[in-house]
């Protein structure tokens, strides 16, 4: 269909918000100049806008907005109707243009369309074929419409563009002269330029507003039009040189970003940011990107490129001069060489240090530096890995309970509370993203040693109360915004109240199924039952996925969709996917490779409730028919009306409303009167008539009816309120409005505002409920013994909230006055107050003569008796033959509140029942108060032994014995009291001492079995010292060998300093007159093989370091001795250092051997060590002189001899 253009739309076509143009053509070359000869900008009714303006006096009535709030009244008092004007004129075939001011060709039709549309105006026209010329019939109400309307059609149909006078005055020949620039424009010869233009400068020759352009026009005379970015801008006149002006003052500033920066080069460059700024001042600003290696430079243009190729010279020559030497650390050593660690190591050594990814399980480091540094950068590596103390902390359990205990550490921000109630301690967890990939996950704590050892007890106890206390529970994640929504709130608030239990949601965007249950281990009613914890879990879990079933019925759907219609699908910044979603967004939509499963990219997948998916489905796949026929272009258009009284309130504050539906939806939305502005006059005996606006919607139909389908709805609900007022008695009010309503606007007045319907149903209703009111405002008062008010009352007014619920009365009770007689107010209906009198004397009645009784419990026992969760107490009332039922316990057995000073416990009730829970309490307070705290000695070490996994041991002694074991730190352990027999432990650690509680008997029997269970300490190590140089360390130790034969002869080793210096001198670079093999034989023999010798311990670190060996007797001390004593000795023969390079690694297979089985045969032959490397071509030879110079010969040998004869020819 056609689409006729209006100026706002042209505007938005070429990327100008507000330029003043109107179809192409300047507004000074189109519209009427006021009566002082300049064009007024700010006028409304030349400029119509969404938002509201200031109105322009003019001579007619000011224009206003009519969406804005100068909309005038909603209902325009009567006019009478103006007679009809009208006009003709004729215009040969020659003198129609054929093509729009864009250049599209356009038709008669859509010219005549977009002008009846903009002027309210009539057009009709007549061609005569033969003499080829068309006639035009214009009609309007008002002649400056027919005039504004005809200067527009003659615009519009010039092949050129036309001033004022000329469209006034054609066909003749305009002479009319303008004050700015001289002779009419169809006079003057038209002269049209291209101007070269970056897009990035398109803004600035725009202007705020278009104001640039303006400025331009006015001094100039020229028009100037603003292409799309896929064409050049053109310009017609001597504007020339003012556009070239702010092109170049735009281009006067740059940016440049140096890219691809390696990681190990980028710390050489950042120290130098001062000496690449140091030239040109502070014309330039650097920005660093660390993530994406990249260094943005911006500023003045020369200077941007200066600074930038300075920057790429240091990382080509950083590049070159630098190498690598990698370092096996421990993974949580690596937290202290990163951030402002390895800032210290490079200013310290001048290298830098590379570590892994934290989710990544290698464990070697990468040191950068120049080939001399490299030594002291390890040596600064070495010192700032050792600089504190790092605690690293398994998480325990199988790796799923590992991941649930991180997930609730991580929630819960255990680490920062662990660091707070440390001072000095650093708490680091691992990483979410590595929680897939690793098989165990832990929690480094670094600090000074007492510190983190605290830090390490308090992060135990937790760890221990959260064994057995975690369970995740599968709920599609579509499915959790519904249960974890404000509706449901109170239910999982409950759950942590009622169950002691956490719920924790994975992130929406996650799109997890899996949801985490803790049972909380702060909460002071916490049970330690294992249990108890399972049972809480498992209750939460049922009512969850409960919640869970009743929420949706979610459905998953895959459709086959060719990849290049997904487009379409998604329309448009998404503004396609979104109406298909919806506003309630309960569907997730995939589309190729976002379907993991997918083994084509040719699949839709759709998932949500099954309502949802299918409604979706069926869109999808209609969208994608229509695709495929061509009818998906964004030219569906509609029209419709609403009232002009509520397009304000549609179009929002300054256009907010609207503005979100055309973002949303991706639709262009105009809105338009249907009548002018000025009021029309109707016959006085006719009401007035209510002023329509039309709407007009443009883009994909789908979107278009969806816009459509907002509008209208959010038009019927404005045009459905309305407001009506009652008159009510006030006393009827209380009633009426209820606990928590507003009070009404006057005694006897009661407001209702909403829709039409809605009002008339509530008025209706109210009307019902008055008469209601009067018949149910009764009143009865009756009396009830005060000893029968609390069972009335129930616990926390649960009883008489329940009588009220059933019988819908109103029940107000006294407070006692005195020990007898209590009142009650019943209010309601006669029946429901005979209901509700009923059934509270039936619970008086059941209220017996009570009695009172007391008796002291030392407060010590209360908790005990109690139990957890009131569970002890209620077993003992059911005991004594009292109520099961826990409304009716309420009230019998009083203990004291927290804080109270008092002992008193207070029993109140039926005197047989009241005696028995009386001897009952004596009875277990007796059986208290003969329990007794003995301690034991068990050695620490064997704590973990003795508890047992999840404390099954534990368990099983106190079942056994009837008491309770309690072990250094756990949270019994201090309040059960001193021990009865601390005198005989005088002396002994206080980690060793194990407190068991109970009665007398069972406290024995369990000292007893725990004493038969404690294993005899070992034997006493026997000891022995020897002093060994640093620089004979990494001969001596031959790479860990001699501590792994140390180990297997059952001697430990304790080194009281390690050598920060690498194990051998470092690779002396060959230089140009540097001999190969020094035999001419030899060298013809291996042209490409390199012979350098350089002596040990030259550059050696100074010192010593003290062994201490600790063996099982005398006799493998002696042996551990003797054997470092001969490495020792052997160590000090190791002169010389020989680096054997070959021209590849291919012979390097049969030097090694099986199993390494040639070079250790060579070892024992030559007395050298000879170590191979896996990086490149260089053997390392260490011993004495003969000996490396034997080693490098039967090397050679091997590789010669040992080579692949090729093939015989026959």
């Amino acid at each position: 269909m056609s689409e006729s253009l209006t100026a706002a739309e042209l505007q938005k076509k070429h990327g100008i918000e507000d330029a003043q143009e109107f179809n192409g053509t300047p507004l000074a070359a189109v519209s009427p100049a006021p009566a002082n000869g300049h064009l007024d900008t700010g006028s409304q009714e030349a400029f119509p806008s969404l938002a509201p303006s200031p109105v322009s006096q003019s001579a007619n009535k000011p224009a206003g907005s009519a969406w804005g709030s100068s909309a005038g009244p909603r209902i325009r008092p009567a006019v009478t109707k103006q007679i009809m004007f009208s006009d003709s004129f004729i215009l040969s075939s020659s003198d129609i243009a054929t093509a729009g001011r864009d250049g599209k060709p356009i038709s008669l039709g859509q010219v005549m369309k977009q002008v009846m549309v903009q002027h309210k105006v009539k057009i009709e026209a007549s061609t005569n074929q033969k003499s080829r010329q068309t006639t035009f019939f214009l009609k309007a109400e008002y002649q400056k419409d027919l005039d504004k309307a005809k200067r527009s059609l003659l615009a519009l149909l010039s092949p050129v563009s036309l001033c004022f006078e000329h469209a006034k005055n054609y066909p003749k020949r305009c002479t009319h002269t303008h004050e700015r620039y001289g002779l009419c424009l169809p006079v003057l010869s038209i002269v049209s330029l291209v101007l070269q233009a970056p897009v990035s400068t398109i803004p600035s020759l725009v202007g705020a507003k278009g104001a640039n352009l303006i400025r331009v026009r006015e001094q100039t005379g020229v028009r100037i039009d603003i292409p799309r970015r896929d064409t050049l801008p053109a310009v017609n006149g001597n504007a020339q040189a003012m556009l070239k002006e702010t092109i170049a003052e735009r281009r006067s500033s740059s940016t440049q970003r140096v890219r691809d920066i390696p990681a190990h080069i980028l710390p050489f460059l950042i120290p130098l940011r001062a000496s690449f700024m140091a030239a040109d001042g502070n014309d330039v600003q650097l920005v660093l990107n660390k993530d994406t290696g990249e260094i943005a430079v911006t500023g003045e243009h020369d200077a941007v490129g200066r600074v930038a190729e300075k920057i790429r010279s240091a990382m080509a020559y950083f590049t070159g001069e630098v190498s690598q030497l990698k370092l096996t650390l421990p993974k949580r050593q690596h937290r202290l060489l990163t951030g402002s660690g390895a800032d210290e190591v490079m200013a310290k050594s001048k290298c830098a240090v590379l570590i892994p990814k934290p989710e990544e399980a290698s464990e070697e480091i990468v040191v950068w530096g120049k080939q001399g540094e490299l030594a002291g950068g390890v040596q600064a590596v070495m010192e700032k890995a050792n600089s504190a103390y790092i605690h690293e902390f398994p998480l325990p359990g199988p790796i799923a309970t590992s991941r649930q205990l991180l997930t609730y550490i991580t929630r819960v921000d255990f680490a920062q509370t662990l660091s707070d109630a440390n001072p000095g301690v650093s708490v680091y967890t691992p990483p979410l993203s590595a929680m897939d990939k690793a098989t165990v996950l832990n929690v480094d704590m670094v600090g000074d040693k007492p510190a983190v050892d605290a830090a390490v007890s308090q992060f135990s106890a937790l760890i221990g109360k959260l064994i057995g206390a975690t369970k995740d529970v599968q709920i599609d994640w579509l499915v959790q915004p519904i249960i974890n929504s404000h509706k449901n709130a109170e239910k999982i608030k409950a759950f942590h109240e009622v169950h002691n239990v956490l719920v924790f949601f994975p992130p929406e965007s996650a799109e997890l199924s899996s949801v985490l249950l803790v049972y909380d281990p702060t909460s002071p009613s916490a049970s330690p039952s294992p249990v108890d914890k399972a049972k809480s879990l498992e209750d939460v879990e049922q009512d969850l996925l409960k919640l869970a079933r009743d929420a949706a019925d979610v459905k998953t759907e895959t459709i086959t969709v060719e990849k290049k219609w997904h487009e379409a699908v998604i329309g448009r910044g998404g503004t396609t996917l979104n109406a298909i979603i919806g506003e309630d967004k309960t569907l997730s939509i995939k589309f190729g490779a976002e379907v993991s499963d997918a083994s084509t990219e040719d699949v839709i997948r759709v998932r949500g409730i099954r309502g949802d998916v299918d409604r979706a489905v069926k869109a999808i796949l209609k969208i994608v028919e229509d695709a495929k026929n061509d009818e998906i272009e964004s030219s569906y258009s509609t029209e419709f009306a609403i009232d002009k009284e509520f397009v304000g309130r549609i179009v929002g504050a300054g256009g907010a409303g609207v503005n979100k539906i055309r973002d949303l939806l991706g639709v262009k939305i105009d809105f338009a009167d249907d009548v002018d502005d000025k009021e029309k006059e109707v016959s006085k005996k006719k009401k007035a008539v209510h002023a329509k606006s039309r709407v007009t919607i443009v883009g994909r139909k789908e979107n278009v009816e969806e816009a459509k389908r907002r509008i209208t709805n959010t038009a019927d609900r404005l045009a459905d309120e309305t407001s009506e007022v009652l008159k009510i008695p006030h006393k009827y009010h209380a009633g009426l409005i209820g606990p928590s309503g507003k009070e009404p606007l006057k005694p006897d007045e009661v407001l209702v505002k909403g829709g039409k319907k809605g009002v008339a149903n509530a008025k209706s209703e109210l009307a019902d409920a008055v008469e209601f009111e009067k018949e149910s405002n009764h009143e009865i008062k009756f009396t009830v013994p005060s000893r029968a008010v609390a069972r009335i009352l129930g616990k926390s007014g649960a009883t008489i909230n329940e009588i009220k619920d059933r019988t819908g009365v109103q029940i107000d009770v006294d407070r006692v006055i005195d020990d007898k007689e209590t009142n009650i107010t019943v209010r309601g209906t006669k029946t429901a107050i005979a209901d509700a009198k009923e059934a509270i004397l039936e619970i008086s009645d059941q209220v017996g003569e009570e009695t009172t009784d007391s008796l002291n419990i030392e407060s010590r026992f209360h908790r005990t008796i109690i139990g957890a969760g009131g569970q002890g107490l209620k077993e003992l009332i059911i005991r004594c033959g009292g109520p099961t039922d826990s409304k009716t316990q309420a009230g019998l057995v009083r203990f004291p509140r927290q804080g109270e000073p008092s002992d008193e416990v207070r029993l109140r009730g039926e005197p047989k029942l009241v005696a028995k829970l009386k001897a009952e309490l004596e009875t277990t307070v007796a059986a208290l108060r003969d329990r007794v705290v003995l301690a034991v000695e068990v050695p620490a070490a064997q704590h973990r032994t003795l508890i047992g996994r999840g404390g099954q041991h534990l368990n099983e002694l106190q079942n056994r014995t009837g008491a309770q074991v309690q072990f250094p730190g756990s949270r019994s352990y201090h309040p059960i009291g001193e021990a009865a027999n601390a005198s005989d432990l005088e002396g002994v650690d206080p980690a060793d001492i194990v407190k068991v509680v109970g009665p007398r008997a069972a406290c024995l029997k369990a000292v007893e079995e725990l004493k038969t269970q404690i294993k005899p300490p070992a034997p006493e190590a026997v000891t022995g010292t020897m002093t060994v140089p640093l620089k004979y360390h990494h001969a001596v130790t031959q790479q860990g060998n001699l501590f792994r034969t140390l180990r297997f002869m059952g001697t430990q080793t304790e080194l009281s300093r390690m050598p920060s210096k690498p194990a051998v001198p470092p690779h002396p670079q060959a230089g140009p007159t540097e001999a190969r093999i020094d035999d001419a034989d030899d060298a013809a023999g291996h042209p490409e093989v390199q012979w350098q010798v350089v002596p040990n311990y030259q550059d050696a670190e100074e010192g010593e370091a003290e062994w201490t060996f600790k063996a099982r007797d005398q006799e493998s001390l002696d042996k551990a001795l003797k054997l470092t004593q001969d490495a020792i000795e052997h160590a000090e023969t190791m002169s010389h250092v020989g680096f054997l390079t070959l021209p590849d690694r291919s012979s390097f297979p049969r030097i090694v051997g099986g199993k390494g089985s040639n070079v250790a045969r060579l070892r024992n032959e030559t007395g050298a060590d000879i170590t191979v490397s896996r990086e490149d071509t260089t053997i390392t030879i260490i011993g004495s002189e003969s000996a490396i110079e034997a080693a490098k010969e039967a090397i050679l040998k091997t590789a010669t001899n040992n080579r692949p004869r090729g093939r015989r020819d026959a």
